[in-house]
Parts: C-alpha cells; sequence; structure tokens
C-alpha cells in the first residue's frame, strides 16, 4: 500500500506566482536528421507554438492559443521565425564556424508576478552547448563570458536602433502578450493537477529512481528521506520534462547498495503546490514493465517540445527585437 501524507496550505499559495513568456531558437548544422533551424513558444513552461525551417510555418501546439488569435497572427508568426532563421545566419558568420555538427541556441523573453505586478526580460544565446552572450538589461548591452565573445559583443553593442529596440520590447510588447497569453489559457494555466509518483528499480542492485510525472503547473522538489532525516549522498536529479498533454515529469535517482536500502527506511518526499506526498520502499515497482509507457510518452512530444530539453540542458540561447505579437524579430547589422 502506497504511503501518502496530503498537507494543503491554501488556494492562494497554489495560484499565486510569476508567470513567464519565452522563445527557444535553436539552430543545428552539420546534422541532415534535424531541421537546420527550429522556434518554439512556452507560456509558463507549456509549449504553444512551433515552427520549423522544413515545414517553414508556425502552428499552435494547445487549443487555448489557437481558439483566441487569427491566421493573421499565425501568418505574421512565421514571418517572425523566419526573420528570426535569417538572424542566426548572421550570428554563425560572426562565430565563424569550423566543420562538423554545431548549435546556436537562443532564448529571449519575459516573467510578470501577477501579485505585485513586478516585470522582468532576459535574453542570452549559446554556441554548441556554453553561454556565449547574454544582455545585462540593467546597462542595455551585450556582455560576454568568453574571450570568443568580445568581437559579437562590439558589432551588437553598436547597434543602437537594436538597443532601443531591446528596451521596449522587455519593458512594453513581451508584458503585454505574456498577460494576454495568460488570460486566453487561464483555464489550462491556472489548473492544478497532484503529481503521480513511483518508486522504480530494475534490480536489486540497480539505483532506485523517485519517478514523479503528470502535474501542474511545473514548480515541484524531489528530496529523499533515510531513517526520517534528510538524505543528499549519492542521489541524482534529472531534468524537468514535459508530457504531451501539458503536464510535467521529473525524476531523482539515489544510488544505494541492496544492503542499506534493505536495512533502513528510505522515502521519497514530493513538494508540489503545498501539497507534499511521501513514498517509502514498500511501494518500490520494477521498471521494466513500464519502460515501453515511459518511451510512448517521450516519442509523443513534438520535437519543438524537445529543443526546449535541450536548451535545459545545454544553457543556450538568442539575440532580440520587437514584434506585435510577443516574439522578437528584426534583421541583424550585417556582418
Amino acid at each position: 500500500m502506497r504511503s501518502v501524507v496530503l498537507l494543503l496550505l491554501g488556494v492562494q499559495l497554489a495560484y499565486a506566482g510569476t508567470h513567464s513568456l519565452k522563445y527557444l531558437y535553436t539552430s543545428v548544422t552539420g546534422d541532415p536528421d534535424l531541421p537546420e533551424f527550429t522556434a518554439v513558444g512556452l507560456v509558463d513552461g507549456v509549449q504553444f507554438m512551433y515552427f520549423d525551417s522544413n515545414a517553414k510555418k508556425a502552428v499552435p501546439k494547445r487549443e487555448w492559443i489557437r481558439q483566441n488569435v487569427g491566421e493573421d497572427y499565425w501568418e505574421r508568426k512565421t514571418q517572425n521565425c523566419i526573420g528570426d532563421h535569417q538572424n542566426i545566419q548572421i550570428l554563425r558568420q560572426w562565430f565563424n564556424l569550423s566543420q562538423g555538427v554545431h548549435t546556436v541556441q537562443q532564448m529571449l523573453g519575459c516573467e510578470w508576478d501577477d501579485q505585485t505586478g513586478a516585470t522582468e526580460g532576459f535574453e542570452s544565446f549559446g554556441y554548441d552547448g556554453e553561454d556565449f552572450l547574454s544582455l545585462d538589461l540593467k546597462e542595455m548591452r551585450y556582455i560576454s563570458p568568453v574571450q570568443q565573445g568580445s568581437i559579437t559583443v562590439e558589432k551588437l553593442n553598436k547597434d543602437k536602433g537594436q538597443i532601443e529596440n531591446n528596451r521596449n520590447y522587455f519593458s512594453t510588447v513581451c508584458i503585454e502578450w505574456l498577460q494576454k497569453y495568460v488570460e486566453y489559457g487561464k483555464s489550462s494555466l491556472q489548473r492544478k493537477v497532484s503529481p503521480q509518483v513511483s518508486l522504480l528499480q530494475k534490480s536489486s542492485s540497480s539505483p532506485v529512481a523517485c519517478h514523479v510525472t503528470d502535474f501542474y503547473p511545473s514548480g515541484v522538489t524531489i528530496s529523499w528521506m533515510k531513517n526520517g532525516e534528510e538524505h543528499h549522498e549519492d542521489v541524482d536529479l534529472g531534468e524537468l520534462l514535459p508530457n504531451e498533454d501539458g503536464t510535467f515529469q521529473k525524476t531523482s535517482t539515489i544510488r544505494v547498495s541492496p544492503e542499506e536500502w534493505k536495512n533502513n527506511k528510505f522515502s521519497c518526499v514530493v513538494q508540489h503546490q503545498g501539497e507534499t506526498k511521501t513514498v517509502d520502499k514498500r511501494d518500490s515497482l520494477p521498471i521494466m514493465p513500464i519502460v515501453g509507457v515511459l518511451v510512448a510518452v517521450v516519442l509523443l512530444i513534438a520535437i519543438g517540445v524537445i529543443v526546449f530539453v535541450v536548451y535545459k540542458k545545454k544553457q543556450g540561447f538568442k539575440p532580440v527585437s520587437g514584434s506585435d505579437d510577443g516574439s522578437n524579430s528584426s534583421a541583424r547589422p550585417q556582418a
């Protein structure tokens, strides 16, 4: 019998918080199996649009956006994404890429606290999985953590028109569209779905995985307890992954010998939106019977969402300019 402890801390905690609008762009060269360019739009971590350079058309990924915007919106979004693709091609020239497979990943967006009204913008991008450039919003200038980025920084910071465009985008355009999107999708975005928690183990000598899935919103904390005390040794926390239905999944794995697992009381504690669930080793299940289910879930995830996972793992990102649909597209100065 699964041991579950629920601690409800109130409705306000469940709904208060910061909303986010993010655009993730990935350019890949040297790999014929992937589109050269993909664009993903997310509101509160949920994908609502997708574009790639093969299809050359922006498409909705959630019913709430499909119902609230017209065809002109998608035509505009398509042209913006085509422009973003061209921008990245210019950036690639600045990077002076060598032969082989390379990635340029870019991310921009904004956050809005629906309780305090506070807002914040962010923009950065990376090359081959490493941070390359970011926009300092206080100084309104680009900075780079690596020496190789100095030439690109100098070129971007000389474009005063683009800098002013950035200022308008992050302070006004992005926030206005984020608020629209939150209103469009409020029945979905403001819902609360409690997580399903399972302990999975392939064999007695394998690591034990605490698999948390089907929860929304995305904020979740997973921790381990040993004999009633917090345990951090040999624990690995996995990435947050999206499910096809808009919920999320995440896994924390603990490496422990069969003897230690048998002779001690280990528990996985999951906290989500004011609710706490605890499962212990009596709830362990063999992992093999459910592998097919997990693989099926992954296969159902759109390639645009996969780009999001790559971004989270590699921390790479994108440059800027304002548009009237919350994305950011304009031609960069030629190299």
